[in-house]
């Protein structure tokens, strides 16, 4: 069949040629439509309880991490110039396009009595305008009197301060975000230098937008420097710029491909799906290489340029088509996955690495077929003398130190459990940044002087219709577990309608910060209209009345609070949320309450173990599928037996060096494993169905047939090698320690796989052959 199918394609390659062109035309087309998603998550399923109540908050209390904060640390804030420029920053920001409001100092509301309204006034603590220093002093005597501003929008300890912006949701999930956070940094570094002070910026919106604005330059870069670096090493290899430019011209086919797909389904790049077109790449190469040493190696035993095109598709084609699907099984059972992002990835990639065998298939023996027969220079590495002598030292080792190497290999697999055991599953919302990043440092600041800003959620449901505004133990239950939140290191001090009472208590007792307190009993009937507080009594919105107008829902029968917390981790985040849960449940009754947590913090708790479970169901039934074609391609159990060692022991190897040395098991290296998994059973395919192409000619002699087999793969196999490993080392040189993990580990893997396979496999099948004769 595949000897036919290499002589149809020689025939009618013009008309296949003309038909690849068109049809990457209309691909690259296609692929210049794809768009970038700017979504924050969509690890959880849509029906997962999480992200139920996560959607339900967000429709009545709006989004929860859409706040990015700018910090400074200083004890001039009340000087009269850095304080006027200080208020001159909140306004310019108001004016930046997607800003909706911006909470800080400058804009502080007080709340006043009116004796002759007998209600509360939301008073401009700073009026909007320049103001002398006698202004700013006033001022300040009386924002310092607020207790409700305190570890809010500064820590008097250590006198840092906080400003809030809060950007439209609407424009948070599009690339205009770009320009939004670019305009504020602008305008707070402007600041910052004008004043000779270090400005922090931090927040969801800020983080988001940075880490994927980097990891999708990088991307950009590391697709680049995979390109050029895999041309140098084919240069090198084949001495041949045409082959060099055949190889690239299939892979950036593949690339265009693969976008072209992601648009064509309806998906957008994530942060998941940019690591496609590099894997496209370091996955296409192999093809190349096989297939164009396969002609070589047909082309100088027969002189025959068609003859040894027919032979390469009828030898390399079944090859290459089990490779590819046993990589594409590998990336495609994402898709078993309920997380939405791994599907995705599953899907482009599964279908994208089987058009690569296709579009490798067709284009290389046609653009063969027009180029001139390769020159003796091109075909130079087949007689490597160095390579050769290492294939002949396998060949020894294999067939002479076969318990040597079962030793070794018993000895590295001990290791490598013992490192397993020790394997910790950790994910932080800023994970993989260097310690000594500004992302990281500034967020650090902000756990430092106000414990953090990551949004948690707290959503207490009375059952009844205004069971938070009327019912004064609800309001107590409520702030006995405020004060509880605030006692736990790593969480701030939370905002609820509790907060709003104590201000409001403040403000009848003419501003008398003694009595920031819960209202009693007789106190909350004249508190009774600041429950109903939107606007102040001119009508006009201010930013506290914006805050507090969030407290509770319409029907005052649910109330939120609201709680910034550090980026604990989710190891530790599980151990916070159930101390939180124990203390609900006392205040709380569940037959009478309904309390949920929610918010980004948790969905991405939630969304972390989806994609870290889902990545592990989905090694095992890439093992599982795999395992099956092979039982498929050779028929026999000893066989498959022997093709599954050497893919397991490199995966164990791996995972126990990532136990020894600390990686920990996250997104980012959980992805090792199945991108190692499927690149590297591709050698031993080619190793085992070359070797089942060699018994008939050598007569079924299974020794005979390893040793030949290890000196006609082994070279494109070392080659190949090389070329996976360097294309991923360049992933080492990237400013996320997952990446990085994800360079050096894959790397490792690799160079394991192709020792197991040309060491340990032959070993293998040796000792099978030798068995069998007992």
């Amino acid at each position: 069949m595949w000897p036919r199918l290499g002589q149809f394609i020689l025939k009618y390659r013009i008309a296949l040629l003309i038909i690849t062109i068109a049809v990457t035309g209309l691909t690259g087309y296609w692929a210049s439509k794809v768009q970038l998603s700017y979504e924050f998550t969509r690890a959880i399923p849509t029906n997962h309880p999480a992200s139920i109540t996560y959607r339900e908050f967000k429709k009545k209390f709006g989004e929860d991490g859409n706040l990015l904060v700018i910090g400074i640390q200083t004890k001039d804030i009340f000087k009269e110039k850095f304080f006027n420029d200080y208020a001159a920053l909140q306004r310019n920001l108001k004016q930046v396009n997607g800003v909706e409001d911006v909470i800080g100092l400058p804009s502080a509301v007080n709340l006043v009595k009116n004796a002759e309204t007998e209600k509360l006034n939301a008073v401009v603590v700073f009026p909007e305008r320049r103001l002398t220093q006698a202004e700013i002093d006033s001022g300040a005597a009386v924002f310092l009197n607020l207790p409700f501003y305190q570890s809010l929008l500064y820590n008097p300890e250590t006198h840092a301060w906080l400003m809030g912006v809060r950007i439209n949701k609407t424009i948070m999930n599009s690339k205009k975000r770009n320009e939004v956070t670019k305009d504020i940094r602008t305008l707070a570094e402007n600041f910052g230098k004008e004043n000779n002070t270090a400005i922090y910026l931090s927040g969801l919106p800020f983080i988001r937008t940075e880490l994927s604005t980097r990891i999708a330059d990088e991307m950009r870069w590391f697709l680049f420097a995979s390109v050029v670096l895999s041309a140098v090493i084919l240069l090198a290899f084949f001495r041949s710029v045409s082959s060099m430019l055949l190889s690239l011209g299939v892979v950036i086919i593949g690339v265009l491909f693969s976008m072209a797909t992601m648009h064509l389904i309806g998906y957008k790049i994530t942060l998941l799906t940019a690591l496609i077109p590099p894997l496209i790449v370091v996955i296409g190469i192999p093809n190349c290489i096989y297939f164009l040493n396969k002609f070589h190696t047909s082309y100088n035993e027969t002189g025959d340029k068609k003859a040894a095109l027919v032979n390469m598709v009828g030898k390399m084609g079944i090859v290459t088509l089990f490779c590819n699907l046993a990589a594409a099984i590998g990336f495609a059972v994402f898709a078993l996955t309920r997380s939405e992002v791994l599907r995705e990835f599953g899907v482009v990639a599964g279908i994208n690495i089987m058009l690569l065998f296709f579009i490798s298939l067709i284009l290389i023996p046609v653009v063969l077929s027009l180029l001139p027969a390769p020159k003796s220079r091109h075909m130079k590495y087949l007689e490597s003398p160095r390579l050769n002598r290492w294939l002949d030292r396998l060949e020894r080792w294999s067939l002479n130190h076969r318990k040597l190497i079962y030793g070794i290999t018993t000895v590295l697999m001990v290791s490598a459990v013992m490192g397993i055991f020790r394997l910790k599953s950790v994910g932080y919302i800023v994970d993989d940044l260097p310690k000594t990043d500004k992302i990281y440092t500034d967020l650090k600041f902000f756990e430092q002087h106000f414990k953090g800003v990551m949004p948690l959620e707290i959503l207490v449901d009375t059952k009844k219709k205004y069971g938070v505004s009327r019912n004064l133990n609800n309001l107590l239950r409520i702030d006995s577990l405020s004060q509880y939140l605030v006692s736990m290191p790593a969480i701030a001090r939370p905002l609820s309608i509790a907060e709003g009472l104590k201000f409001a208590k403040q403000a009848f007792f003419e501003g008398d910060s003694l009595n920031y307190s819960m209202p009693s009993g007789y106190d909350l009937p004249a508190l009774a209209e600041y429950l109903s507080f939107r606007k102040d009594t001119a009508g006009s919105k201010n930013s506290f009345a914006k805050l507090v107008s969030s407290f509770m829902d319409s029907s005052r029968q649910q109330a939120r609070i609201s709680v910034s917390m550090a980026d604990v981790g989710s190891a530790r985040l599980p151990e916070i949320l159930d101390s939180i849960s124990q203390k609900v449940n006392k205040l709380f009754p569940k037959e009478n309450y309904n309390v949920q947590l929610t918010g980004t913090s948790i969905t991405f708790l939630e969304g972390t173990s989806f994609i870290i479970n889902g990545l592990k169901e989905s090694i095992l039934w890439a093992f599982l599928l795999i395992a099956l074609c092979m039982l498929y391609l050779f028929r026999s159990f000893r066989i498959l037996f022997c093709s599954l060692i050497p893919n397991i022991i490199p995966l164990a190897i791996t995972a126990g060096i990532m136990g020894w040395v600390g990686v920990p098991l996250k997104p980012s290296t959980v992805l090792i494993f199945s991108v190692a998994l499927g690149i590297a059973i591709d050698i031993t395919i080619r190793f085992l169905v070359n070797y089942k192409q060699e018994l008939p000619h050598q007569q079924y002699n299974m020794e005979k047939t390893v040793i030949e087999t290890i000196h006609s793969t082994g070279i494109s196999i070392i080659y190949t090698s090389l070329v996976l490993i360097a294309g991923f080392v360049i992933f080492c040189f990237s400013g996320f320690g997952g990446t990085q993990a994800l360079g050096w580990l894959t790397s490792l893997t690799l160079v394991t796989a192709t020792f197991t396979n040309l060491v340990l496999l032959p070993a293998l099948l040796i000792g099978l052959v030798r068995f069998k004769k007992r």
